[in-house]
């Protein structure tokens, strides 16, 4: 049983990719995470040496905040605390990194997330007007990549000028030089979820519900044509993109969350108790 100021591996991957996931603050060394040059998801990188100073200015906020090292120890015990003193909660992963790599857990590749702005966001850019894979998209990144990230919509016409001037990275617009786009009868959101090292069972899932509302092949999951309306109707109850990006949210944490813990329950009328057979009256054909 972890000490109270511990987090098992098993309970953080429970919490990531959830609305209320707590933050996590990966400390390891430069020397350690050049071996393994990979993150959490969710994480963010920051010096364990300069603590201290880092700790007092973070934004105030209700979440929890995890620290990671390498194996737990030190490092991670010494941020925590500095935290606590700063009056964050704030737990250390049990095992840290190595304990998370040896569960077989999906890790980022630091390479793959873009360059940081100037207040620690990576910035993306896309078409305005988003209905499904840029929303699924942004919820991707936001949930698993950098909760801190930020999205630009502007005019289909002007998005690689934008982010050439913004110092933005643009994804689902067309182009065989565009990296973060579809790739042959796979969407956007396939392309994140391998380029992130984010594959499972049930983001696997996810992506096959989202690929088949967004390319129009509806066939490829039942959940699809009702991914494919919500997003629709979204579109429709808001003429601003980031209210929807907002609301858009929501729709996919309840997706991932049925993906990754309900695809097994049911649902019928009226209701029967297990073992008993419903006493409602059936219809006859010549009714």
């Amino acid at each position: 049983m972890p000490a109270p100021q511990y987090i098992s591996v098993e309970k953080l991957s429970r919490l990531v990719g959830r609305p209320d996931a707590p933050s996590i603050i990966d400390v390891c060394t430069e020397e350690d995470f050049a071996a393994m040059p990979r993150l959490i998801p969710g994480a963010v990188r920051r010096p364990w040496a300069e603590a201290s100073t880092w700790a007092g200015t973070l934004a105030a906020t209700d979440r929890p905040i995890v620290v990671v090292c390498q194996k737990g120890l030190k490092l991670s015990q010494g941020v925590a605390a500095w935290l606590r003193h700063a009056r964050f909660s704030a737990d250390v992963l049990e095992g840290g990194v190595q304990a998370w790599a040896a569960a077989g857990l999906s890790m980022v590749p630091a390479a793959k997330i873009p360059p940081r702005d100037a207040q620690g966001r990576t910035v993306w850019v896309t078409r305005q007007r988003p209905k499904i894979d840029r929303v699924a998209c942004p919820w991707l990144i936001r949930r698993f990549v950098d909760p801190a990230a930020v999205f630009l919509f502007v005019a289909p016409s002007e998005v690689r000028a934008v982010a050439e001037r913004f110092g933005a990275t643009p994804f689902d617009i067309e182009g065989d030089d565009v990296f973060w786009g579809h790739r042959g009868d796979r969407c956007t959101f396939d392309t994140m979820v391998e380029e992130f090292g984010l594959q499972g069972d049930a983001m696997n899932r996810l992506a096959e519900i989202v690929r088949g509302a967004d390319t129009g092949r509806l066939d490829l999951a039942p959940e699809s044509a009702g991914l494919l309306a919500a997003s629709l109707g979204l579109s429709r109850m808001h003429a601003d993109d980031l209210e929807q990006l907002d609301a858009g949210m929501a729709l996919y944490d309840a997706f991932w969350r049925w993906c990754r813990d309900a695809r097994d329950e049911t649902h019928d009328w009226p209701p029967t108790r297990a073992g008993k057979r419903s006493t409602s009256p059936r219809k006859t054909a010549a009714a």
